[in-house]
């Protein structure tokens, strides 16, 4: 059984950067999920992406099982409930989606597992906030921007936003963020560099993740 939403959410504010990640190749996605634990991450969204996504979703389940059992792993770029009912099979703590997509959200709600919807308008927003979202994603963060979330928040009091997309792992980004009044941060290739991941430079990467995490301890 997957953790309850306030228990999600806690780990998600608690955590205040959120890796986005996926790789066709297992032995990647389990060193990088090692570098992101290592350098003090304890939540970690895989992403549904490619061909590979289930059978090394599968392993790094294992490996949280095995060795991080303070780690809540969830899914993401979950587009419908099928795809949703497959992942919470297989263990996932929570569901991310690009998208506000309403029968996912009753099969989380149904499940009682975590529904994160990506949203863009306010409309989307409503419709996530309408169908028991607690926590929507900002998606595409680049496009959106913080003031973005300054304008939306006084409309919606009750929700806490994370902008995906466009977020960098430098003090000014994420003090515009923060500072906007967002709870959480999702970040992919912008912490979790190519260049890294092709040279295997796995304690590089752990020492930009805790770096990055450092400017978010500053502002607290």
């Amino acid at each position: 059984m997957a953790p309850n939403s306030e228990t999600i959410i806690a780990a998600f504010e608690q955590s205040g950067i959120i890796p986005v990640f996926y790789h066709d190749d297992a032995d990647v996605c389990c060193e990088v999920l090692q570098a992101c634990y290592d350098g003090g991450l304890r939540v970690f969204e895989f992403t549904s992406r490619g061909e590979n996504a289930r059978k090394n979703f599968a392993i790094l389940r294992d490996k949280k099982l095995a060795a991080m059992p303070d780690l809540y792993l969830g899914i993401g770029t979950i587009k419908n409930a099928a795809d949703a009912a497959v992942y919470a099979g297989m263990g996932a703590d929570f569901i991310v989606c690009p998208v506000a997509d309403p029968e996912t959200a009753d099969y989380c709600k149904s499940e009682n597992i975590t529904w994160v919807p990506g949203c863009m308008t306010p409309t989307e927003v409503s419709v996530a906030e309408k169908k028991g979202a607690k926590l929507v994603k900002l998606f595409p963060g680049n496009v959106l921007g913080p003031a973005y979330v300054k304008a939306i928040k006084p409309l919606f009091p009750q929700l806490k936003f994370m902008p995906t997309g466009g977020v960098e792992p430098t003090k000014a980004s994420m003090d515009a963020w923060f500072e906007a009044g967002v709870v959480c941060v999702g970040m992919g290739s912008n912490l979790l560099s190519k260049a890294l991941i092709e040279r295997k430079n796995w304690g590089s990467m752990r020492e930009k993740i805790m770096q990055t995490l450092a400017f978010l301890a500053a502002m607290k």
